[in-house]
């Protein structure tokens, strides 16, 4: 399929996703089958892909699908990616958007994504912030950061949720399950309607409103994927005495 290329895309960014393209497809599609629903609907312009999060193989499975279907998507990475040799100078040819754990530095992670997103860009954003905590691997409550982007820049906001490449690679394992061979399904619903509530004063109560809608629309994919009933209260780990980042997030941070 041919790349829709956002207004002032280079051929060089293109050459390179191109590449690694080659490399993620080719290694996907020998470890997974994949089932790909809704991606017809996708908006043609600029938007926000707010994909639930299983397990630390979920960017792949998430750029396979998206990359696949046309477009050239972004992520807001952790900023020491950035730094890992060769890690860091693909991040950077193709435009993925650094984001530190420093609130102070929040805004201009937010700035640069809403270049990407201005121009026609697609960018990802991992509501729940981390792999979720829920032991049965529900979406958990989600950070503001991506309602927090969509209200300032009027990008509609796509959910997606997938189902199955955690058993390929179990959360935070390092191992991986090759056998049987594994399938993923990806699917991707309809915008989130946060229309009434742009254009006013993004308060706390707001942006945490806009936030349950895209964790509704995440949590509504994922049960249809899974075929079961979600549970009626998404986990917290501030409630359950979790760290909010990090490996061993049952140790209650300082």
């Amino acid at each position: 399929m041919e790349k829709i290329l956002a207004p002032g895309e280079s051929a060089r960014t293109k050459r390179v996703f191109s590449v690694l393209a080659g490399v993620v497809r080719t290694s996907m599609n020998v470890l997974m089958g994949k089932t790909w629903k809704g991606f017809e609907t996708l908006p043609q312009g600029g938007y926000i892909l707010c994909p639930n999060h299983l397990t630390e193989i979920d960017p792949l499975v998430v750029g396979h699908a998206i990359y696949s279907n046309g477009r050239l998507p972004r992520w807001l990475a952790k900023e020491s990616l950035f730094k890992i040799p060769v890690l860091g100078w693909l991040l950077r040819e193709t435009g993925q958007v650094p984001v530190s754990r420093s609130a102070s530095n929040a805004g201009e992670s937010l700035a640069a994504a809403k270049k990407v997103l201005d121009a026609g860009g697609v960018i990802v954003i991992y509501p729940e912030g981390t792999l979720t905590r829920d032991p049965n691997l529900w979406p958990m409550v989600g950070r503001t950061g991506a309602a927090r982007l969509a209200l300032q820049t009027g990008a509609p906001v796509v959910p997606m949720a997938h189902w199955g490449d955690q058993e390929l690679l179990p959360r935070y394992s390092k191992k991986m399950y090759l056998f049987p061979r594994k399938h993923v399904t990806v699917s991707v619903g309809q915008p989130v309607d946060l229309d009434d509530l742009r254009g006013g004063p993004r308060t706390r109560a707001v942006l945490q409103e806009a936030t349950d809608r895209i964790m509704d629309g995440i949590t509504a994919l994922t049960a249809e994927l899974r075929q079961e009933e979600a549970p009626a209260v998404r986990w917290d780990p501030s409630k359950h005495g979790q760290s909010k980042t990090g490996r061993n997030f049952d140790t209650p941070e300082n």
